[in-house]
């Protein structure tokens, strides 16, 4: 939880970019490869998500990423086994694992505590976790000196968003727009009185995803929140570029293609680094 307080809460002069990328689309180098790449742009954290056969929250890009991770046979415990090659090669931001419910059940309370006690990861993210069920998986977040990452969107009632945003550690996810995640023009029509309400609830910095694809959007939610969350628009760049991050010697060019596209559609007060 340390790197993910110190990461987070440093350089709050400018909302703070959290990517997200698939584990394994389409192959652990690509990943391994997407992970520097956007600790290169200025990230500040990074989710990575784990790929699911029934991905609820997500829209058909990251559901397309999903299917293309399974079918290399990309699973949890290969994700935290990839979660620890990238620390060992060096990457510093802090990296919050967003998976679904059934995978941590699969894996066991057991073993899923062991994992989580090595210290490579920073959080965990379970869309599909209702806050009030989430007592017990918490608590083993906790004690591993980890935050169980909350979600709240435009429809949270104000008793039970005053009730998460007091439970909520190293950062609370405000969904902008209701339904799937995927790349969308505007935000709900009640963003600015619903991240309003947020921050005079939350007791950590907010962040806002679902839906962020340009820098338009980023600067309307400057003031509103300490950090933006983009998914589908990195997928998508993933996505268009298959074919040379299959191969070993196209892949470094697809991911500097990849970089510039966020730069110019996404970041470009990143263009200088950090």
């Amino acid at each position: 939880m340390m790197r993910l307080a110190h990461y987070i809460t440093s350089h709050p002069e400018r909302m703070h970019f959290i990517p997200f990328i698939t584990a394994g689309d389409p192959n652990e180098e690509t990943t391994v490869a997407m992970a520097f790449a956007l600790e290169e742009l200025g990230a500040q954290a990074l989710e990575i998500g784990i790929p699911y056969s029934d991905p609820l929250a997500d829209g058909p890009v990251i559901q397309r990423a999903s299917a293309r991770a399974l079918t290399r046979g990309m699973t949890l415990r290969k994700a935290f086994r990839l979660v620890r090659r990238l620390r060992e090669e060096g990457l510093q931001i802090p990296i919050i694992l967003f998976t679904y419910y059934n995978l941590l059940l699969q894996l066991g309370e057991n073993e899923l505590s062991q994992m989580l006690s090595t210290g490579d990861i920073d959080g965990l993210l379970v869309p599909d976790l209702p806050f009030e069920e989430s007592e017990a998986l918490g608590a083993l977040c906790r004690s591993q000196g980890l935050p169980l990452i909350y979600l709240v969107s435009p429809t949270t009632s104000p008793a039970r968003l005053a009730r998460i945003g007091q439970a909520a550690k190293g950062f609370l996810y405000c969904v902008s727009s209701l339904g799937v995640t995927g790349m969308r023009e505007t935000f709900h029509p009640e963003i600015i009185a619903f991240l309003k309400a947020v921050r005079h609830s939350a007791s950590c910095p907010i962040a806002v995803g679902f839906g962020i694809s340009t820098s338009a959007q980023v600067e309307a939610l400057s003031g509103l929140a300490d950090g933006f969350i983009v998914g589908s628009a990195i997928v998508k760049e993933v996505e268009e570029r298959l074919p040379l991050l299959e191969q070993d010697d196209t892949r470094s060019e697809a991911i500097e293609a990849i970089k510039i596209a966020l730069t110019h559609k996404l970041l470009p007060e990143y263009k200088n680094g950090r």
